[in-house]
């Protein structure tokens, strides 16, 4: 066959400037690979002899498969090197010509070969006993490495002691940054903001002072304290001097062997200054903090984030926004930090060996040899500044494996690069095969190696422009291989990941960019620094405006069943909307119903959601949100208006339920009292809202809480005032009045003074054409008996919202006094109080009422008034 001939039957063009012909992918590698992964995973959470005893059976297999064909081999050698047996012809006996017979020449061109068969097979079967032996061995290494990382952390006094809850005086290394946990929701508080370290033990006195020389790997707990900014300037490699509690790790199979417990009230005791390298790097992520001192709140916060990983600054409701649209990959590094710098300094792919190559390389005169070695500098200056970490370590493979794309432009090699990557670090750090975002990073670059070329191609084909089929084939590619496993940790999937990842890709290259050469000039000139810093801050803005306009979509997150069941679903969901999509691509009505679907349900217009759901009910007057354990209350005050007593414990929980209710403006928020199960979801009611004014109770207690809800009231600029005892108010159809806290109102009987945050409760008895409202907020029984006291006329109740989420600390006098139609409990799912309690449920349904409560029956709507009161849940 000639040449042209060949050309056509490959079905792609050769020429001179495109040499190279692809062949099939390489997957030779990525079996040991997956071994490796899966035997490290496993024996990280096993015990000692049992990881033994997999290790010792892997590598023995191993062996004796690899053995095998040599085995046969030799076995076929002696048979055909046998002597002829009765007489048989010689004509099968080797020749030096390699050729056999009676008419050979002495040559040994002519004549039969001997047994080819035999011989392709044998070396076919020499082929796959090697690669599972490969595959084998690799296991057996794999689990070997992990079984000596899990023995060091179960070894030692450590584990011991922080059973035992010991107070001890530790030496340790600091491995990581610190970094701050976000505040949760525990019940009616609200747990600090601390500060967490990786370190290691170096070493250990224990509370008898046994001391102890070792190196075990902790987390350092540091509670909030006077020394807090300090503390938060140590540097990896730093010694420390901790006293403290030991305790166990949350969960069995972590990389720590326990949590040091202490407390910043006292700057850190150092031992040991940082090294050199990290005062570098140091230095110089905190000259990028100091360029971009001028710039407005979100790109202050997001521009270290993106360029070496620094997300100390990132408010929660923005890193709630990256997390509902999946951008939160750019808040981490990763490799494609380093890959636009490579692809800056060697230019597109494909490009990097020919003459015609681009990139700022040729332009400096640099050669391929130099051009590579620069390359691998910068590299390693990635790693320092953003420290070694084994997600930095990971970032740096996976940004070389693109590097491997640039130099050569074919990916036929990239796929074993990946799955080598894969293995050498598994086998570095074994902790790695446990770790979600090592596996989204492995997903998405294998997406992006196999899938996106595939997609991007399809796309071309139907008239797509090559750039944009590029963008949106990666993006696709990589949404579909990760969501399943964002479900498992996140129990939702988002409907704008793609279109938001699409609309941010062209800002994060500049950003990124302009980023770095900020870091660059900061040790040499603040101004130049600032300068370049300002820059990046538009395209940075750009991607953070994309993050906060896609999370507020109403429609932006779906929730979906959590779990490894809930992400199987996902993924064949996915691949069957994969398979067909080619012949869905043929009928373009179908496709355009679908786009017109999807923009339905991540807009949901008002009326749309109510045609379809039911909810909310036409003419609600009064809705109890589903916010879990919490109370959060709208009373419908006009078209798109309510005024909203609480919010619950998480912004995102209230603010859908806002949503859905088309509630756009709220005259006044009212705050009963400040517990965190009232007040954390204030964010969500102000994001996006026009709020009149936030009420609140008389008592600033938790003094935390309180402190929360000034800060973020000031920070949107809306005004606060405090509930006056007795105060009556009016806003469209509603009238009510406050009852309690009734200490000083005149003619009212003597009510107790209480120091108490739930006695203080602001209870609001409201009126709504002909609908009576009582809401008693966490009203204990003292209070309760004050209420009655103090209000002696209680008039009957269509609605009671009972006080304590149900608890069983209720005053049977207010329930008979109230004699409530409806009474509505707000409480979590399987929450741990036992809320609602049985005993209260039952007094309710004594005194007539109906009950219902939303961990069954989900948001409760209340329409109607006297015999055509009803309440629908939404369940």
């Amino acid at each position: 066959m000639s040449v042209p001939e060949v050309h056509t039957d490959s079905g792609r063009r050769l020429g001179d400037a495109d040499p190279s012909q692809e062949a099939p992918a390489d997957l030779r590698l990525v079996p040991p690979a997956l071994a490796t992964w899966a035997a490290a995973a496993l024996a990280l959470g096993a015990q000692g002899r049992w990881v033994a005893i997999g290790v010792v059976l892997c590598a023995c297999a191993g062996l004796g498969v690899l053995a095998l064909p040599r085995v046969a081999a030799r076995a076929h050698h002696r048979e055909d090197t046998a002597d002829p047996v009765d007489g048989a012809a010689p004509e099968h006996r080797s020749h030096p010509g390699g050729r056999t017979g009676p008419g050979a020449d002495p040559g040994g061109r002519t004549g039969p070969v001997v047994r080819p068969e035999p011989a392709r097979r044998s070396r076919r079967a020499g082929t796959r006993a090697t690669a599972v032996a490969g595959v084998l061995l690799c296991a057996a290494a794999g689990a070997a490495a992990a079984g000596l990382h899990g023995a060091d952390v179960r070894s030692g006094p450590v584990p011991g002691l922080a059973e035992s809850y010991a107070r001890v005086e530790a030496e340790v290394t600091v491995t990581s940054d610190p970094r701050r946990t976000r505040p949760r929701v525990r019940g009616d508080h609200s747990t600090p903001v601390s500060l967490l370290l990786d370190a290691e033990v170096d070493r250990l006195t224990a509370p008898d002072g046994t001391v102890t020389k070792l190196r075990t790997p902790i987390l350092v707990m540091v509670a909030p304290g006077d020394a807090t900014e300090r503390w938060q300037r140590l540097l990896p490699s730093t010694g420390l001097r901790i006293s403290g509690r030991l305790v166990p790790p949350r969960h069995e199979g972590e990389r720590s062997a326990a949590v040091l417990g202490t407390d910043a009230d006292d700057p850190p005791r150092v031992s040991r200054q940082p090294s050199l390298l990290q005062r570098a790097a140091g230095q110089l992520r905190a000259g990028l903090r100091e360029a971009t001192e001028g710039l407005d709140a979100d790109a202050r916060a997001l521009l270290p984030g993106l360029v070496v990983g620094d997300t100390s600054r990132v408010p929660p409701d923005l890193h709630d926004a990256f997390k509902a649209t999946d951008l939160t990959h750019l808040l981490a590094v990763s490799g494609a930090n380093l890959s636009i710098l490579l692809f800056l300094l060697i230019g597109p792919p494909g490009t990097a060996s020919r003459s015609e190559r681009r990139g700022l390389a040729p332009r400096l005169g640099m050669s391929l040899r130099m051009t590579a070695l620069t390359g691998g500098g910068v590299a390693l200056a990635f790693v320092i500044v953003c420290r070694p970490e084994p997600s930095v370590l990971r970032a740096a493979a996976c940004g070389l494996i693109t590097l491997l794309a640039i130099g050569t432009g074919r990916r036929r090699s990239l796929i074993p690069a990946l799955a080598a990557a894969v293995l050498l670090l598994v086998l570095y750090d074994p902790w790695l095969a446990r770790s979600y975002g090592f596996l989204l990073s492995v997903l998405a670059t294998g997406a992006l190696l196999t899938l996106a070329p595939r997609w991007s191609g399809a796309l071309q084909q139907y008239g797509v422009p090559a750039r944009l089929a590029e963008v949106v084939a990666a993006a696709g590619a990589a949404q579909a291989v990760c969501a399943p496993v964002v479900v498992v940790l996140a129990s939702r999937v988002s409907l704008v990941a793609i279109p938001c990842n699409l609309l941010a890709e062209f800002a994060v290259a500049p950003a990124t960019v302009l980023g770095f050469a900020a870091l660059a000039a900061a040790p040499v000139s603040i101004p130049v620094a600032e300068t370049l810093a300002e820059v990046a801050g538009w395209p940075v803005g750009w991607i953070a405006s994309v993050a906060r306009t896609g999370a507020a979509l109403p429609g932006a997150e779906v929730d979906w069943p959590g779990g490894w069941r809930g992400a199987a679903l996902l993924a064949v969901l996915t691949a069957l909307l994969v398979l067909s999509a080619r012949r869905l691509a043929r009928h373009p009505w179908v496709c355009s119903a679908a786009a017109l679907l999807l923009v339905l349900a991540v807009l949901r217009p008002v009326p749309i959601t109510r045609l379809i759901s039911g909810w909310p009910p036409p003419g609600w007057t009064f809705a109890l949100c589903d916010v879990g354990q919490g109370d959060a209350m709208v009373l419908a005050a006009g078209d798109g208006t309510g005024v909203v007593v609480d919010t619950g414990p998480e912004p995102r929980l209230v603010d859908r339920c806002l949503r859905d209710l088309g509630i756009t403006r709220v005259p006044l928020l009212l705050l009963t009292h400040f517990h965190a199960d009232h007040v954390r979801g204030l964010p969500g009611v102000l994001e996006g809202r026009e709020v009149g004014t936030i009420q609140t109770t008389t008592l600033d207690e938790p003094p935390e809480q309180a402190a929360f809800v000034k800060r973020t009231a000031a920070a949107a600029h809306v005004p606060m005032a405090r509930a006056v005892p007795g105060e009556r108010r009016r806003t469209g159809p509603l009238d009510w009045q406050v009852l309690w806290p009734a200490a000083g109102v005149p003619g009212a009987a003597p009510a107790p003074v209480t120091e108490e945050p739930n006695d203080s409760s602001v209870t609001l008895l409201v009126r709504s054409g002909g609908l009576t409202l009582l809401l008693l907020g966490d009203l204990e029984p003292p209070a309760q008996q004050g209420v009655l006291r103090s209000h002696p006329a209680l008039p009957r109740v269509d609605v009671l919202k009972v006080a304590h989420h149900g608890s069983a600390h209720q005053n049977t006098a207010l329930l008979s006094s109230a004699r409530p139609r409806l009474a509505l409990i707000s409480c979590g799912r399987d929450n741990p109080y036992g809320h609602p309690a049985a005993r209260t449920v039952e007094a309710l349904r004594s005194v007539g009422a109906k009950v219902l409560r939303t961990d069954t029956h989900g948001a409760i709507a209340v329409t109607g008034a006297g015999a055509g009161l009803r309440a629908a849940g939404r369940s």
